[in-house]
């Protein structure tokens, strides 16, 4: 990621509580051209950069917004983000090459045809290097190859593969 830009602080619980709505302080080094429905906020948790996605976002004069975050939709998640900075990635610094590590790719949600989940895991070896998907029902391992990868939205997270049949039987 380019440099972290604080943008933004969390202030209180705002509107419907029981939904995750918070008021935040907007700093001047929020982009104008920022678009909330597509480009993430970051905050940090535990020393990790996590995007937080909004919602709903309703600006409240020139410094002030009032916003609610996926994945922060109770009262009780919203509280974690009392006092937090929020963060923009400048990315103007960053490479532009599509190199990346396969254990970048944990914490994706994954689409397999009809199948849901999300790599919890990268298990490197030369021979077979493996992510561990859950769907649902515990970690399976699937080969981590390229031909099993039709799309990966960086952006969003998101990996679209197909996998042969009969690799999910038991």
């Amino acid at each position: 990621m380019g440099n972290k830009i604080a943008v933004a602080r969390v202030g209180r619980l705002f509107g419907d509580i029981r939904q995750g709505g918070l008021a935040i302080t907007l700093y001047d080094t929020l982009p104008e051209e920022w678009d909330y429905q597509t480009e993430p906020l970051f905050v940090e948790i535990d020393s990790l950069a996590v995007p937080l996605y909004c919602e709903y976002f309703e600006r409240r004069g020139r410094a002030g917004a009032n916003v609610r975050f996926a994945d922060f939709d109770t009262q009780r998640r919203a509280e974690e983000l009392i006092g937090k900075e929020l963060y923009l990635f400048d990315e103007e610094d960053e490479a532009e090459d599509d190199e990346f590590y396969m254990e970048d790719l944990i914490g994706f949600t994954v689409e397999a045809g009809e199948l849901r989940g999300e790599i919890t895991d990268y298990y490197d070896s030369e021979l077979n290097p493996l992510f561990g998907i859950d769907f649902g029902q515990g970690e399976r391992l699937i080969p981590a190859a390229e031909e099993f990868i039709l799309q990966i939205d960086f952006d969003h997270g998101h990996i679209v593969m197909t996998l042969p049949e009969g690799l999910l039987e038991l």
